[in-house]
């Protein structure tokens, strides 16, 4: 391939090159970013007769250490029926090809736009192959590639744009695994096989859910057939995410898509801090996996056994998993999360609950616990987006619906003279303010609301003439959290709720407000 790239440098383009002065700007997450993004390089020229039925190679020089090239090209002339095809190479290979089906392009180690090649990104003279297989007489097409680079790992987006630019409430589903680690369904034939990617996104579409994170264990093979399907699938948002399987505890993280190094070997968090703090350098999320679960050989490694996590390493936990809901009927069993939970709570940290079903067969019936979407994760976002996803886990605003309906809702919150704050924000309350926590509960006819405060039960009737239930309560000064679950009238666990945080009175009284409607 040296030799095919070399050749086509004697087609050597006329062409103007501007590099900035600072060195690379981050990949632009989204189609809008790329517009404000300022590029790493930006290739100009412009295309004649003379180039029809060509290929023409413009260079271009990539710097050591990129992480990821995006590549968005536009060109003029198209009024008058010119065409320019898309290619690419690097210094050692030939990279894919787009023809004109594509204005852009990404790539890196471990996801490409289809078309193209993942791998390794080298440094040196790459480039950009134009084909003309039209362009008339007289006919001029100036052509523009804005080139991005990232230096460092970072969050990475396989959509171009948020699916729905709305805010609002959006259902998912954050733990389940395809062939590419251990998830299996039904070929053809009727014998079990490795799961294709396909299978399991189209099971996850047929549910109807707004997105989902596929998590296989401890590989990033899975991420360039989610980029390549993201595009057919464009109202379900499919997020980067991955088991980091170890042997004292898993752990999904959400957002990076580099390889972390998983191989902890000892229930250290110095051990495992090694792909825990790059989790956090990335800013993506790492959630606690069915953390009561037992280590042995009936589960290798499930429980979570490093206790000595500094605060703030840990943005989520699942307080539900499908499977271990299989296995033991209960979304309350002790081998649940929610006991490590309520433990991070105490200790005064915030994170947010979260479910996922741990599916392993697409093929499971939508009824049956651990099929995909059972538990839902429900989540407000400013948009669906991954980032929009992220901050939403971050926000604290979700809740976790155990059966994975539709149209079930919980929220809380909490109003104190003129602070009114939502599920997640924190409320500042000096002993003896009076405060009025509103818990909606929407798609459940009768049950009960278990309002806890610090853990301790306070039960509700959930009012079925209007949806707002109000409990009133007085600060005592000191730091709590609050949530509230909503349980049938026989008790059975329907909806987890994430907290409230009170904290204790600033010495100003000007407290503000963290209130999203």
């Amino acid at each position: 391939m040296r030799k095919g790239i070399a050749s086509l440098a004697a087609f050597a383009l006329a062409l103007s090159l501007s590099v900035p002065a600072w060195a690379g700007a981050p990949e632009p997450a989204t189609a809008e970013a790329a517009k404000e993004a300022v590029p790493y390089q930006t290739l100009t020229g412009t295309i004649t007769r003379s180039d029809y039925e060509q290929y023409r190679q413009v260079p271009f020089d990539l710097p050591a250490g990129v992480t990821r090239v995006t590549i968005r090209f536009s060109y003029g002339g198209k009024d008058k029926k010119s065409v320019i095809d898309l290619g690419l190479a690097d210094p050692e290979r030939f990279r894919g090809w787009s023809g004109g089906s594509r204005d852009h392009m990404t790539l890196s180690t471990e996801d490409a736009t289809p078309g193209y090649l993942p791998g390794p990104l080298p440094a040196g003279r790459w480039s950009l192959i134009l084909g003309v297989p039209n362009i008339r007489e007289g006919a001029q097409a100036p052509f523009e590639a804005r080139i991005f680079i990232d230096r460092a790992p970072a969050v990475t987006a396989f959509e171009d744009a948020p699916l729905n630019p709305a805010p609002g409430w959006y259902r998912g589903d954050l733990h389940m695994h395809s062939g590419n680690s251990d998830g299996k369904c039904l070929s053809q034939k009727g014998e079990k096989v490795p799961c294709p990617v396909y299978r399991t996104v189209e099971a996850a579409a047929a549910r109807g859910l707004d997105f989902i994170a596929l998590t296989d264990h401890n590989t990033t093979a899975h991420f360039d057939a989610l980029r390549g399907l993201q595009g057919a699938f464009d109202r379900m948002l499919l997020l980067p995410g991955r088991e980091v399987t170890t042997f004292f505890g898993h752990s999904n993280v959400f957002g990076p898509t580099d390889f972390l190094d998983f191989r902890t070997l000892a229930s250290t968090y110095a051990e495992a801090a090694k792909w825990m703090d790059a989790v956090k350098a990335q800013g993506g999320i790492v959630s606690l996996n069915h953390a009561g679960a037992p280590s042995g050989e009936i589960c290798m490694g499930c429980g979570w056994r490093i206790a000595d996590l500094p605060p703030g390493t840990v943005q989520a936990v699942e307080v539900v998993n499908g499977g271990t809901m299989a296995e033991t009927g209960s979304a309350e069993s002790p081998l649940q999360g929610l006991g490590l939970w309520r433990k991070l709570l105490d200790s005064g940290q915030h994170v947010t609950a979260i479910g996922g079903s741990d599916n392993h067969n697409a093929d499971i019936p939508a009824d049956k616990p651990g099929a995909i979407g059972t538990p839902t994760t429900v989540i407000y976002m400013r948009n669906l987006s991954t980032q929009g996803f992220i901050d939403g886990i971050r926000s604290g605003r979700a809740f976790v619906d155990i059966d994975g309906t539709r149209n079930r809702m919980i929220d809380i919150w909490a109003e104190s003279e003129s602070n009114k704050i939502a599920m997640g924000g924190t409320l500042f309350a000096c002993r003896g303010a009076s405060v009025r926590l509103v818990i909606s509960v929407k798609g459940v006819s009768a049950g009960i609301i278990d309002l806890l405060i610090d853990g301790q039960k306070h039960q509700l009737r959930v009012n079925q003439d209007r949806r707002e239930n109000v409990f009133d309560w007085v600060s005592d000064g000191a730091q709590h959290w609050i949530s509230a679950n909503v349980r049938t009238s026989d008790g059975r666990l329907l909806l987890v709720g994430n907290p409230i945080y009170v904290d204790v009175c600033p010495s100003s009284q000007h407290l503000g407000s963290d209130f999203i409607d």
